[in-house]
């Protein structure tokens, strides 16, 4: 509650200033709260942010995955060897690669598989690799395949990376 005095300067009573103390607490508990280090819930919202061990550390302002709900959305990921930040050597083929399997880790850490995507979005340096990008992706995704568009880009953050690949996917009952 708020009193006026007889100046007419407002002043918090000891009441509203331990109620807003406590909203002020509940706040800050519903922004940092992470169950695990590869996981944090923004509880009013059920938005989790996925971020599992053994992906390579981020280096910019994003999450590695969000699920929401029974949706699971992994960002662009490439072929980086987990626990570092160097890319595969070998060119697209152990790329293509180590990028889908850096997907099912994200995925296994939301509680998805790769049965659950629904949609990726690859992007590749150079068309030339499409083939040979394709050959690993069918390893990955033998019974019905997800949506997929297949774009080439002048350059990915990465200048090492030839391939980066983004899906989404839905949690399915099993």
């Amino acid at each position: 509650m708020v009193r006026t005095d007889r100046g007419g300067s407002a002043q918090v009573t000891a009441a509203t200033r331990g109620l807003i103390a406590s909203w002020a607490a509940l706040a800050v508990a519903a922004c940092i709260h992470a169950p695990g280090p590869e996981l944090a819930v923004a509880p009013a919202s059920g938005r989790q942010v996925i971020n599992p061990p053994g992906i390579a550390p981020l280096v910019a302002a994003y999450s590695v995955a969000i699920r929401s709900g029974d949706q699971v959305f992994v960002s662009g990921m490439t072929g980086i060897k987990p626990g570092t930040q160097d890319i595969v050597d070998g060119g697209v083929t152990p790329q293509t690669r180590q990028t889908l399997e850096n997907i099912k880790t994200s995925l296994q850490a939301a509680g998805a598989t790769m049965a659950d995507v629904d949609e990726c979005t690859v992007f590749l340096k150079d068309m030339a690799d499409y083939a040979a990008m394709n050959a690993v992706y069918i390893e990955f995704f033998r019974v019905d395949p997800p949506a997929r568009a297949t774009l080439a880009v002048t350059e990915l953050p990465r200048p090492a990376a030839r391939v980066e690949i983004k899906c989404s996917a839905r949690i399915r009952q099993r």
